[in-house]
């Protein structure tokens, strides 16, 4: 007896270790986990020709749009725009490194079956059914200046041409005087980028209708007037930033006003920074909030740039930043059974949709995550947890006083 009692005793023991929880994810490997989990249904389809089939096509009440002309180009420009820093760090010998070949491998797929008129997902660069794909070919562009290595370097003469041929079909459509002019504007200086011919018509119109909607502090309008929103970053600050760079690198533009944009979206960066609560969440306000986490895409960028100002620690923006996604997606009905994104802000919740929201749009998502472009070494992710500036002014702790700018 003694020795099946001792016998038993193993055998807790044995149960008892396979049984411990696996140790917690530290915030580099939670957030590029919780990044694949969003893009892999996206671009897995996508690579084997599948997305048109596998797709939902949830639609917002009131939606306005023919969704099966638009929603496809949808998920994928958006989830490009986001992954795409994340996937420039190329193949590594990590795990991590694993998961991102694993990841590049399909996204390149998913590119030529996006642009590949025999392709059964070819996508709509038209707007012969609405001007959406324009939006959406932008954040294509957007995302392919965001990996010049490894996605573009790596395409084939083919795939490469077929993006220039369906970039330059979106030229027919003509853009909203708001924050579309930008999407025009990127396309032509992601052509001006990769070598091909660009018009800079309407760059040059862009920037120039961006800065005479300046209203002080860092806020542009979305055309003339002031939209209380997050399109300042989820699209006109880091466009505005990035086709600048573009410019300035190319000698087609002003590195004065490309530094000016920078310290204005550097300032905006201090601005969202603030607004996350000590809980991980921040304010509901305006348009496209299903679009959840792009709603700092100005911040991300900010960081991805090494380009943080002096209040700001880079542990103390991951950790914000990772309290924000903790909170938004592990809320139950943020992803359907099958793992795609639902419409909604905190989980479930149609009706904050607004009349052009339908599940492609939900992947701006992904831009919030543009961080993890730097490498795990880099002391945004290497260096140890700190409060960021709501906790410490909620906990009363030092926080540093808070002013506007004048440029």
């Amino acid at each position: 007896m003694a020795g099946m009692a001792g016998s038993l005793g193993t055998d807790k023991g044995l149960l008892k270790t396979m049984a411990a929880p696996a140790p917690p994810l530290n915030d580099r490997e939670y957030n590029v986990d919780l990044l694949i989990r969003i893009c892999n249904p996206v671009m897995k389809q996508l690579s084997e020709g599948k997305l048109r089939t596998a797709m939902p096509t949830e639609v917002a009440p009131d939606y306005a749009k023919p969704v099966d002309k638009v929603t496809y180009l949808e998920a994928f420009g958006r989830t490009l725009a986001g992954v795409t820093p994340w996937l420039e760090l190329g193949p590594d010998n990590t795990m991590e490194g694993s998961k991102r070949i694993h990841l590049l491998e399909i996204t390149r797929k998913a590119i030529a079956m996006a642009v590949d008129p025999a392709s059964p997902d070819y996508m709509n660069f038209t707007g012969k059914f609405d001007a959406q794909p324009l939006v959406d070919g932008a954040f294509l562009a957007h995302g392919l200046l965001r990996a010049p290595n490894e996605l573009w370097g790596q395409l084939s003469a083919k795939t490469r041409q077929q993006i220039i041929d369906g970039f330059i079909s979106l030229r027919s459509i003509k853009a909203f005087t708001n924050n579309w002019v930008l999407f025009s504007a990127i396309i032509e200086v992601t052509l001006l980028k990769f070598g091909a011919a660009w018009d800079r018509k309407p760059v040059d119109f862009a920037v120039q209708k961006i800065m005479e909607w300046y209203k002080g502090d860092s806020m542009y309008g979305d055309g003339a007037h002031f939209h209380f929103d997050y399109y300042n970053s989820f699209v006109i600050q880091p466009m505005l930033v990035d086709l600048l760079k573009v410019l300035a690198e190319k000698g087609a533009g002003s590195k004065e006003q490309y530094e000016l944009a920078l310290k204005r979206m550097q300032r905006y960066s201090v601005i969202l920074e603030r607004q996350i609560s000590p809980e991980g969440t921040f304010p509901v306000v305006g348009r496209s909030m299903p679009y959840r986490s792009a709603a700092f895409q100005a911040l991300a960028q900010v960081a991805l740039e090494d380009k943080l100002p002096a209040e700001l620690s880079p542990a103390q923006v991951r950790c914000a930043l990772t309290a924000v996604n903790k909170r938004i997606f592990e809320t139950p009905g943020t992803f359907d059974k099958n793992g795609w994104l639902q419409i909604g802000f905190c989980g479930h919740q149609p009706e904050i949709a607004d009349v052009y929201t339908s599940t492609g749009s939900l992947y701006l998502c992904t831009t919030g995550f543009l961080a993890l472009g730097l490498p795990g070494t880099h002391p945004f992710w290497a260096a140890p947890a700190q409060q960021w500036t709501a906790q410490k002014a909620w906990g009363g702790g030092k926080v540093a006083k808070d002013h506007a700018i004048d440029y």
